[in-house]
């Protein structure tokens, strides 16, 4: 006869169903830069329940604390070896997964703290945002190092989930159905319990991931995703190229193009991509002086850096934004009929999606794609 003996209690049910939520929208809005933001914010709350993990594996009860997993390499051996096969049944976690939940933890720390680092260098936001200043090219291996953790949790966690259908299907077990149920089937009732501190800290645990996710979404200054790219009134810092060049379209940011090509640019005003733009040997010193001052070459914006990047081995010095190769790459899954639709009629057009463009600002939770093109 077997008895249902109480194993996982709802703190450790709640945070499995929180974690592979949170990892899953977190996983599938990091190729997108309008849902940057959001992959953040994910990730964050994602960490916290990892933190409160880490404390319960400390100070929680039985089968939940570390000390209680089977960390033995001959039993994992052994373990894999009869996969197939009947094996010994465990009340806890088994050899597997006890290897597999402290490698998430580990892998996960380190992905989480690497996206952090990468969203300060290159996006200037958060925490890390204080390395911006420096060179953004060097630091690069972060952006790197998060996709290779990201990729390498993602691959533990489905076999992971392989692991436990295995469990489920070949081997009969209930692994599965006590993530849920929070019980197991044992020969003798040896469940656990929890103390009135343990109690509040499963509590405390849900909560507070729960208040954070609703916190960071509500609050966009708030000190882990906060954004220190601050807005530019070129109005104000040069009225000249403001109004001289923004009198015909958009007043772009200096910072996307470099000194060469806003140079090659205002030597030819008499032919300004078909039309004449002509103006007076003063203005155009001005606006030079500061087109080249705030080019590219001297930003530490990350697209001004990333366009520098693209163009090094160019063999013509090009003067069209739209034209540089960081700029197709970035566009290239945009249809070109969008382009030629009504909202947006040029490639030209940036201000149809960069809404705050004219004041320097390329951010990507500030892209919006016009209704209906």
């Amino acid at each position: 006869m077997m008895t249902r003996s109480y194993i996982w209690p709802l703190g450790n049910r709640i945070s499995h169903v929180l974690m592979i939520v949170l990892f899953a929208a977190a996983y599938l809005s990091g190729d997108s830069d309008e849902l940057l933001r959001y992959h953040v914010i994910f990730g964050i709350v994602f960490a916290i329940l990892i933190l409160f993990r880490i404390g319960w594996g400390l100070f929680g009860p039985n089968y939940s604390k570390f000390r209680d997993f089977d960390l033995s390499l001959t039993n994992l051996k052994s373990y894999l070896v009869s996969v197939f096969t009947k094996h010994e049944k465990y009340v806890g976690h088994n050899p597997a997964s006890s290897f597999a939940i402290i490698t998430m933890i580990i892998v996960s720390i380190l992905a989480i703290f690497s996206g952090l680092l990468d969203y300060g260098v290159s996006e200037n936001h958060g925490v890390f945002a204080f390395l911006h200043q420096g060179n953004y090219e060097d630091m690069e291996i972060f952006e790197e190092l998060h996709e290779v953790l990201v990729n390498i949790f993602l691959g533990i966690v489905l076999v992971h989930i392989a692991g436990s259908l295995m469990d489920k299907f070949v081997q009969k077990g209930d692994a599965v159905d006590s993530m849920i149920s929070g019980f197991k089937s044992t020969p003798t009732y040896i469940g656990i319990s929890t103390n009135v501190a343990q109690k509040a800290y499963q509590v405390l645990w849900i909560v507070i991931a729960l208040a954070s996710l609703v916190y960071l979404f509500g609050f966009k200054d708030n000190l882990l995703t906060v954004n220190y790219n601050k807005p530019t009134d070129y109005a104000k810092v040069n009225p000249a190229f403001y109004n001289e060049c923004g009198s015909c379209h958009i007043a772009y940011p200096p910072y996307l193009l470099p000194k060469a090509s806003w140079v090659k640019m205002m030597d030819n005003l008499e032919n300004h991509f078909g039309d004449d733009a002509s103006l007076d040997e003063q203005t155009k010193a001005v606006i030079l002086d500061f087109l080249v001052k705030n080019s590219s070459d001297s930003s530490t914006h990350q697209d001004a850096i990333k366009i520098r990047k693209s163009l090094e081995g160019e063999k013509q010095t090009i003067i069209a934004i739209s034209q540089t190769p960081f700029w197709k790459a970035k566009h290239k899954d945009i249809d070109s009929r969008v382009f030629k639709s009504n909202k947006v009629k040029s490639k030209a057009n940036c201000q149809a999606c960069h809404i705050d463009i004219e004041k320097g600002m390329l951010e990507n939770d500030l892209i919006k794609m016009p209704k209906g093109v």
